[in-house]
Formats: C-alpha cells, sequence, structure tokens
C-alpha cells in the first residue's frame, strides 16, 4: 500500500454493492405487480431491473408486464412498494462474501467510509443496521436526501463534505452505471464490481477498476489511489 497524503474517502453503493437485496426487492416488487393484477416477474430478470430506486424498480416491472404505469399510478405503487418493503428490509438479503474483512481494513487505515445510494434515506440506514453494518458508515446519502440522485455528482459531493473528505481522493464503488456515471460527473475514481445488478455489463461501464469479489478490492483500491495521489 502506497502511503497517502491526503485521508482516502471510500463510497459504497448499497444495493448489489454491499449487500445483495435482490430476493427481498423482487419479492416486494411482485407483490405490489399481483395486487394490480400483473404477472410474477422471475428472480433473474429484476435483477436487470434494480438501480436508480424503488420507483424506477416499480416503473420497469409495470412495462415488463404490461401496459406502462402512468405518473400518478407510479407515485401509488411507490408508497406500496416502500410500505410492503419497509417490513421486509433483510428477510433474505446478505452481505457479499469479503466485504467485511475488507471494511474492518479500510476503517484500520483510518479511511473515511460513506454510503451513497439511490435507495430511500430512512429504507437504507434501516437495512445497513439491520446488517450490522452501520458502525462503518458514520455518513449516508439517499436517493431522497438531496433534490437530486446518482448519476447527478451532488451526492457524492455531499457525502465527501460530511465526511470532511478530500474529492481528489475519492473513489467510488458501485455495481451499475448510475454509480460509475455518478463518480465520472464527480471527478473521483470508480471502482465496479461484476456480482451486483445491472444491465450495461460490467466491463462496458467504464469504471477505473473491475472486481469479480470483494478478495480482489484491496489491490484493485491500492492501485487506484496511488494513480489518484500521482495525479495531484
Amino acid at each position: 500500500m502506497q502511503t497517502m497524503t491526503v485521508t482516502p474517502t471510500i463510497l459504497f453503493d448499497l444495493d448489489g454493492t454491499l449487500a445483495d437485496t435482490a430476493l427481498d426487492l423482487t419479492e416486494t416488487m411482485n407483490v405490489v405487480l399481483a395486487r394490480h393484477g400483473r404477472a410474477r416477474v422471475p428472480h433473474e430478470r429484476v435483477r436487470e431491473m434494480v438501480g436508480g430506486g424503488a420507483r424506477k424498480i416499480m416503473e420497469r416491472g409495470f412495462a415488463y408486464t404490461g401496459e406502462p404505469a402512468s405518473e400518478d399510478l407510479l407515485d401509488q405503487l411507490f408508497a406500496e412498494f416502500l410500505d410492503y418493503y419497509g417490513d421486509h428490509l433483510a428477510d433474505h438479503t446478505q452481505i457479499f462474501d469479503g466485504l467485511v474483512p475488507a471494511l474492518e481494513t479500510l476503517e484500520q487505515r483510518g479511511y473515511k467510509l460513506g454510503v451513497v445510494t439511490n435507495k430511500v434515506e430512512g429504507l437504507s440506514l434501516e437495512v445497513i443496521k439491520l446488517l450490522g453494518l452501520d458502525t462503518f458508515f458514520p455518513v449516508l446519502i439517499g436517493g431522497d436526501t438531496l433534490p437530486v440522485r446518482k448519476p447527478d455528482p451532488t451526492p457524492i459531493f455531499e457525502a465527501v463534505s460530511r465526511l470532511k473528505g478530500d474529492r481528489a481522493c475519492t473513489v467510488m464503488v458501485g455495481d451499475s452505471p448510475f454509480d460509475i456515471d455518478a463518480a465520472k460527473n464527480a471527478g473521483v475514481g470508480s471502482i465496479a464490481v461484476s456480482f451486483g445488478y445491472t444491465h450495461v455489463p460490467p466491463g462496458e461501464m467504464g469504471a477505473d477498476r473491475l472486481i469479480d469479489h470483494y478478495d480482489e478490492f484491496l489491490p484493485a483500491l491500492d492501485s487506484l489511489l496511488g494513480e489518484l495521489q500521482s495525479a495531484r
């Protein structure tokens, strides 16, 4: 590990990056679809629909199963989704293998850690707590924390500001174009994970690094931070 003159700030997406939440999201989507006479969507298909928040999930689910939902109906579907999901946040959700040791190492190094997600803030905080990850992340920016969400860079800027970090030594870790595009728009480094939820092949998102398992995370991060440090 290269010695850093500035303490790095490492930001993580939640769904598909910190944890595999797809089963709980799938069941919630299908419960709401069934209430409106729609067919269930297979788990494998829902994984491609995640990203952009619950409203986007329901928008894609309705379009997949028939007539697209109107804006007014989407408002209702969004509310129904949050209501059911709030009682089933971590029925099946699991942390990805290798994540906790990686976070423990980052914590030991004194790095500044935060979460930037498009999931609503309240539910995100509860999921992080249920998974036992809340002690790692003093800052969480959710999809409703600010007027804008990823891929807008503002949530990243806000997280860095709250952590008292330095944008020039910040890395965003995520699984979708929302995350990687937000990093590009913010001018920060990016690491994509290949095991999350995305309709774009991970290798085509343009991240600075791509990993297939959290066992690969620290070497990839150290390499990227070295590049960022050299560019200062």
